[in-house]
């Protein structure tokens, strides 16, 4: 069964607020964009093993841009179009496309039609909008990639049918979020440092879904064949500053007053850097896990019309009452 917010711990997904942290967050967010650059350069090198051309492609929640050239080197002939719920991430995306349009554009003039557009002269499409409500018409896209988003969603068992209904049949989705183990270092910081104050311990991070149960949901939205894979990976610091300091500009920190000052008081924070000071390993730094979990699938074929009557494929007439040979 898909979990609610009140059974994960998950806080209730609001668009309004989601939009906020990234808007105070996207003027330095490239300070700290290595990890989906990272896990963006990942998923690309899974992608070189599946064949699909799409002619439509679609970023669901692109922040600033940074994997739409990517994207659309690798489908020239494709029309890539990247969507953001922040306006702040979206104008950095604009600009930094901007400079690639005027540094390209002296020699592709003298391109032909057909190499310029090749060299992605075409560019991609940038739009302001909810990635659990896409304001795209179903089957608008051959391909669906969504790069470290879906863990900002309390219900990704409610996005994957939003994302299977802007797909055509047998496009592809192929996405990345953290799992359960992410950021688990500051997890425990939290709790030993709430527990020397006596006080009752509270949600700091978001609490991350399940690579199986992604997967069931995956099925359970009109998807199939999805294939799920996870890594660990680990990023270390020199001091419990700089690791806060990353978390809070990557906008981990959704339980944060509305302005982003950090809800902690002086006592709280002073015992949470003496608790990762404890985390420290025998080269000094302080480790900070990320869970990344990857899928991919297809949108299946339906089985049964809008009204409600069952669709039988022709193909598969008679499988039912063949017998081994």
């Amino acid at each position: 069964m898909s979990p609610t917010p009140a059974k994960s711990g998950r806080p209730a997904y609001d668009p309004r607020r989601l939009r906020e942290i990234f808007d105070l967050r996207a003027a330095a967010f490239d300070e700290v964009a290595f990890l989906p650059r990272e896990i963006a350069q990942r998923m690309r090198e899974r992608l070189e093993y599946i064949k699909v051309a799409p002619t439509r492609v679609l970023d669901a929640a692109c922040g600033t841009g940074a994997d739409l050239p990517g994207l659309r080197e690798r489908f020239a002939d494709a029309s890539v179009l990247g969507v953001d719920i922040s306006s702040a991430m979206l104008a950095r995306a604009t600009l930094a496309e901007t400079a690639d349009s005027e540094a390209g554009a002296g020699w592709r003039r003298f391109l032909p039609a057909t190499l310029s557009k090749a060299f992605g002269a075409r560019g991609p499409q940038l739009a302001q909008a909810d990635f659990a409500a896409l304001p795209f018409a179903a089957g608008a896209f051959e391909l669906l990639w969504s790069n470290l988003a879906l863990h900002w969603h309390a219900r990704p068992d409610l996005v994957f049918p939003e994302w299977q209904r802007v797909l055509k049949v047998n496009g592809l989705l192929m996405f990345s979020t953290f799992g359960p183990d992410t950021l688990r270092e500051l997890s425990g910081a939290y709790r030993d440092a709430e527990a020397s104050l006596g006080i009752a311990p509270r949600p700091h991070t978001i609490d991350f879904v399940d690579m199986h149960d992604l997967g069931d949901m995956l099925v359970e939205s009109g998807f199939e064949i999805p294939v799920m894979d996870q890594e660990v990976l680990t990023i270390t610091y020199r001091s419990p500053e700089s690791l806060l300091n990353d978390v809070r500009r990557w906008g981990a920190y959704p339980f944060e007053r509305a302005g982003g000052a950090d809800i902690d008081g002086r006592a709280l924070r002073d015992a949470l850097h003496k608790a990762l000071d404890g985390r420290r390993r025998e080269d000094g730094t302080i480790p900070l896990t990320f869970e990344v979990i990857y899928g991919h699938a297809w949108k299946a074929v339906p089985r049964m019309t809008p009204e409600g009557h069952g669709i039988v494929r022709l193909e598969d007439i008679g499988r039912g009452s063949r017998k081994d040979r």
